[in-house]
């Protein structure tokens, strides 16, 4: 496997859960969040090492965290992709960077396909997207479980 870095954009959720991972595996960290360090639950703490963008609007931050890495993976609990989840999405085909949508409800196995993601894109940096804790309050703890089962012996 080839993955240095998780990225992401610092909102509560997967986004989160994904920085968390790093913290708790001293795997680098970063990526870009809202001006002022907007997030739903207040300013984003500064352990979180994240490089503000000029605006305040999430899709700015979003933008970047996918053109600016390698690939981007989107942790949901159901199987449809909605909100800034599916701008991921978009903005991913825009800019021809890979991306996939790991769902939990998609009764597939989520880590097993991230490790067939990883490899063939050979990323080094993953952006780490998804929905948010007020969305869906189980996504934290599915992102942490998927990258602790794919990612955990990166330390």
């Amino acid at each position: 496997m080839t993955l240095d870095r998780i990225i992401s954009g610092g909102q509560t959720g997967a986004a989160r859960a994904a920085l968390d991972f790093d913290i708790t595996h001293a795997v680098p960290l970063g990526g870009w969040c809202p001006k002022g360090r907007r997030a739903e639950d207040g300013a984003i703490p500064e352990r979180y090492a994240l490089q503000e963008t000029p605006s305040r609007e999430y899709n700015q931050r979003t933008e970047r965290n996918v053109r600016d890495w390698d690939a981007t993976a989107i942790f949901t609990m159901r199987a449809t992709l909605t909100g800034v989840s599916k701008l991921s999405a978009e903005f991913a085909t825009k800019h021809g960077k890979p991306w996939l949508h790991l769902a939990r409800a998609a009764g597939s196995d989520p880590a097993r396909r991230l490790r067939e993601f990883l490899d063939p894109h050979a990323v080094k940096v993953l952006n780490a997207a998804g929905s948010r804790a007020s969305k869906e309050p189980e996504v934290a703890a599915f992102t942490t479980a998927v990258l602790a089962v794919v990612l955990g012996g990166l330390t």
